[in-house]
């Protein structure tokens, strides 16, 4: 199966929680050879909840940084290209500040930080990356100051509330139970819904695409996310909403024909987003071999406006 639903929920949940915290922007365009910053997070002087109810998630968003997650476990190829970025940034960031003369806070710039399942020895010590248990507790390994990079390796994170919203960004037995802690979360945390709404719409692409080699690993997510699913519908029936929860499904489907449109042609323009709605009225089977198999005129053709 390929990444892209996985991507898509990483940027997604992301933005989600981070939302309150500040400005987020996804998918930020950046040089065509460093490609596109998946999370671009700029804190707010107002925000609308304490970071604290993040976590170790809210302490990385102390300041301006950028948030890279991978399904899998990242390689030395991708660690570069995320220090590529943050670079890109600081280099923009200190040309802008020598135009209007305004000097440049070395504390001030952002970071970026590489959220990976898991990452081997060798990987780490490539890079000098070293943890501070001290200050930041297991699991998140520094470059040197001056680079801008951690790596946070997701499955060794303490199981503690205060990761949780980095867990759910996990794999397999790591992923199954945080998701288990936050179906355990009281109704009225502020957060709950926000991340539950994100790993359902994940639910409803893998289900949506499950006859398209979707595979063990994917299975078992369904499964585990399978009781959360039923809570939600059980909730939605007792306050007389559940047309929210169809709301969701909804938009799950739109999301795989958005993410099925940027694979096919690189991106979703306005063009394309107006064949969204009716496309996602056909069901899953009509609508997977038609966006695999027309090409963009031929989609605008027969979707587009009259």
């Amino acid at each position: 199966m390929t990444r892209f639903p996985y991507d898509q929920f990483a940027k997604d949940y992301l933005k989600e929680l981070l939302q309150p915290l500040g400005e987020v922007e996804t998918s930020r365009k950046v040089p065509a050879e460093i490609r596109e910053i998946d999370v671009y997070f700029v804190p707010s002087s107002q925000p609308t909840i304490d970071k604290i109810e993040l976590g170790l998630l809210g302490r990385f968003a102390d300041k301006i940084a950028l948030f890279e997650p991978y399904r899998n476990a990242v390689k030395i190829s991708e660690i570069r290209s995320c220090m590529k970025k943050v670079f890109y940034l600081i280099a923009e960031i200190e040309r802008g500040n020598k135009r209007v003369d305004i000097p440049t806070v070395e504390e001030e710039l952002p970071k970026v930080w590489v959220l990976t399942p898991t990452a081997s020895i060798a990987i780490l010590d490539s890079f000098n990356a070293i943890p501070d248990e001290e200050n930041w507790g297991k699991g998140i390994y520094f470059l040197g100051e001056s680079a801008k990079t951690a790596i946070v390796v997701i499955h060794q994170l303490p199981r503690i509330p205060e990761t949780l919203w980095l867990r759910l960004l996990g794999k397999g037995n790591v992923q199954k139970q945080a998701i288990a802690e936050l179906q355990a979360l009281p109704p009225d945390n502020p957060l709950r819904a926000k991340a539950i709404n994100a790993v359902l719409s994940l639910r409803s692409i893998l289900e949506i695409t499950q006859n398209q080699n979707i595979d063990e690993e994917d299975r078992e997510l369904v499964m585990a996310l399978s009781p959360l699913y039923l809570q939600q519908l059980e909730e939605a029936k007792q306050e007389g909403v559940q047309e929210g929860v169809q709301r969701g499904v909804q938009q799950g489907v739109r999301t795989v024909i958005e993410n099925l449109l940027q694979v096919r042609f690189g991106s979703s323009d306005e063009e394309l987003s107006t064949i969204v709605e009716p496309i996602s009225r056909l069901s899953p089977q009509e609508f997977t071999p038609l966006l695999l198999q027309l090409s963009r005129e031929e989609l605008l053709n027969r979707f587009g406006q009259r």
